[in-house]
């Protein structure tokens, strides 16, 4: 079952969907509002802010928590994670096809982190080949049983036109099987003899002499 991570969680240097924990934690925590204000939301131009908003964050030990939580948000204004607006921007366009196998891990082992669009398609595409029903991946994922059996049905549709495409041999019973049906009912050559089983018929008694026959 998925559950809202907090800092007690196993470390994983993931923030989990709803986590504001991470924030007492930050190196500008306690900061007065107007001063971090004018620090960490500073003009383009106002290079000295800059400097020292990037400096404070090249302390702080929740840097990527921050990062994250400004990309996953769609925060583009201020300093987040010791980026500026104009240094993010290629992580905000970016961010739906980012695909971290470590988000992937965490949402198997419970984890409610956050997932890319990418990262989402990987997760129901594993969820299918460990033989999900549709009730665990809507629960996990929070969609309707409806939505969570069409994405199940995409993703068998989805590995059986690799199959096809790249020629993935068959399980050996399944080759073992057939190849059994074609040797029975395959057709002899012509001008080769068939040996055919009859059943064995016993011949028959003379009758005794003086009878008729």
């Amino acid at each position: 079952m998925r559950h809202i991570t907090t800092h007690a969680a196993p470390a994983t240097g993931l923030r989990g969907i709803g986590d504001t924990t991470w924030h007492r934690r930050g190196t500008c925590y306690g900061m007065d509002v107007e001063d971090a204000e004018a620090v960490f939301f500073p003009g383009p131009r106002d290079h000295a802010e800059i400097a020292e908003a990037k400096e404070l964050c090249g302390w702080c030990p929740v840097r990527r928590e921050c990062l994250d939580f400004a990309l996953e948000n769609s925060l583009k204004e201020g300093v987040w994670g010791g980026m500026t607006e104009a240094e993010r921007r290629p992580l905000h366009d970016k961010v739906h096809k980012r695909l971290d196998y470590r988000r992937i891990t965490a949402f198997f082992h419970g984890r409610d982190v956050h997932l890319s669009e990418t990262e989402r398609q990987v997760v129901i595409d594993h969820a299918y080949v460990r033989g999900w029903r549709p009730d665990r991946l809507a629960n996990a994922l929070q969609i309707s049983h409806k939505h969570a059996r069409d994405l199940l049905r995409q993703a068998a549709n989805k590995v059986l036109d690799r199959d096809r495409n790249y020629g993935v041999p068959r399980p050996a019973k399944q080759r073992k099987k057939t190849s059994k049906a074609k040797s029975a009912a395959a057709p002899t050559a012509p001008g080769t003899s068939q040996r055919v089983n009859r059943p064995a018929v016993s011949a028959p008694t003379r009758a005794s002499l003086g009878k008729a026959a």
